[in-house]
């Protein structure tokens, strides 16, 4: 028998049970049912487990591939299934069947110092058609970072692409277009992509994509200084399903090309865009938006184009974190028209005033957690209304604001003594994914 040691992996253990398991029931099928107490031409009262790991014809071998799949699938550590993997071709042939995500060390999802260096990964073409070709059934992949990477690296997920639902090119900077027409041709199951910095991709490509990717739900393009309200309505009309969307610090987007979009858009992160009142009326349009960040507003000629956030009624998280230009007339707005508002960051908002803070303690009756780190504008009075409204506060966010003295701060606590008072500022912001779609 295998005596437990403390480095004897626990898979070994599984596996030996199983193999007892198989020769008993082969006996089973192939000699029939004995007279009792003999089964299967084995006397059970003589059968000890050290006798059957010393029979010749007991092998782990025996066990079919599905068998060995099941196997695999309830292996809970990477430990483990490397080490099954690592056991024989046959094994090492169900690992690659079953792999179903891949990406790299270099991957800027993963936290790790190699990661964080300046150069990438030399991930080049013919490293990615091996991989391609020994896992063929991979349902996310992850080529973050991998700076060397070009257009013809993709061409093999035309063969093998079909099952995959996520897709990571974050800074993959020589992909194009013509990349993402391969991405669009080879997998039409995806579901989410990230193009974070892939500074070659335009409209035309995002266009491409969406249009044969009709399911997709999640995409980044943050960074991506080609892509204007064109691509953005072409993704809007192409993909019905559209959940989540990052577009930051893409100065070439308004917000116009959400017109119309469906209201199963619940996620927007617009920080640092260049937004007009028409493109925020755009992005809430469709009566979905549950989270919307549009931190460091850029200046606009037309104006405060905020007050439409209004007609969110579905509103949960808002960041307005770095907006200096927010005006009152905004606060009011919303704070009347999202009555299920449970965070808003109004840290450095420094044009709001005495009747934004009274609006936003007075209708605000859902909010957890609010941020009004470093307003100049927050006054005793402001700090007042707080403390009189906003019934369900539990975590205020707050340091530095100038025009606040140390007695309003303690009469807060002192008739407040539930909500939680911190300097630092952080920002509650959900996984962009609400559904795993892994």
């Amino acid at each position: 028998m295998i005596k437990q040691t403390q480095k004897t992996p626990p898979i070994l253990y599984v596996l030996f049970f199983l193999s007892m398991v198989f020769q008993l029931l082969e006996g089973l099928l192939i000699t029939g049912y004995g007279e009792s107490p003999a089964l299967g031409g084995l006397d059970l009262e003589k059968v000890e487990m050290g006798d059957l790991s010393r029979s010749d014809d007991t092998s782990i071998m025996h066990l079919p591939d599905d068998c060995l799949a099941m196997i695999f699938h309830d292996l809970d550590t990477r430990i483990d299934r490397d080490s099954f993997g690592l056991t024989c071709r046959q094994w090492l042939h169900i690992q690659d069947f079953n792999r179903r995500s891949l990406q790299f060390e270099c991957s800027l999802t993963i936290l790790h110092p190699s990661s964080l260096s300046t150069k990438g990964s030399d991930v080049h073409t013919i490293h990615l058609h091996r991989l391609l070709r020994r896992f063929q059934h991979l349902e996310s992949l992850s080529l973050s970072n991998c700076r060397e990477l070009n257009d013809s690296g993709l061409t093999r997920l035309l063969s093998y692409g079909s099952n995959l639902q996520k897709l990571n090119l974050d800074c993959c900077w020589k992909i194009t277009d013509y990349g993402l027409s391969l991405v669009a041709s080879g997998c039409p199951s995806l579901i989410s992509v990230s193009l974070y910095r892939c500074l070659g991709i335009t409209d035309k490509g995002l266009e491409t994509l969406a249009s044969a990717c009709s399911s997709m739900k999640y995409v980044n393009i943050s960074y991506c200084s080609q892509i204007s309200d064109k691509g953005l309505e072409a993704l809007t009309k192409w993909c019905r399903q559209l959940q989540a969307v990052k577009m930051s610090h893409c100065e070439s987007i308004s917000g116009v090309g959400f017109e119309g979009c469906s209201k199963s858009l619940v996620y927007v992160e617009a920080e640092s865009c260049k937004l007009n009142p028409e493109g925020v009326m755009g992005i809430v349009s469709g009566g979905g938006i549950g989270y919307l960040d549009v931190s460091c507003l850029c200046w606009s000629i037309l104006g405060d184009p905020l007050p439409g956030i209004a007609l969110s009624s579905c509103l949960k998280i808002l960041n307005f974190r770095l907006c200096r230009t927010v005006s009152d007339a905004s606060i009011v707005a919303i704070a009347k028209g999202c009555p299920l508002l449970e965070e808003w960051n109004l840290a450095l908002c420094h044009e709001v005033r005495i009747s934004g803070w009274q609006a936003v303690g007075v209708y605000c009756q859902n909010l957890k957690r609010l941020h009004v780190n470093r307003c100049r504008n927050l006054s005793d009075n402001g700090l007042h209304a707080l403390r009189e409204g906003c019934k369900n506060l539990s975590i205020l966010y707050l340091n530095d604001c100038v025009r606040l003295s140390s007695a309003a701060l303690e009469l807060f606590k002192f008739h407040r003594p539930n909500v939680c008072i911190k300097e630092i500022e952080i920002m509650c912001k959900p996984y962009w994914e609400f559904i795993d779609t892994g």
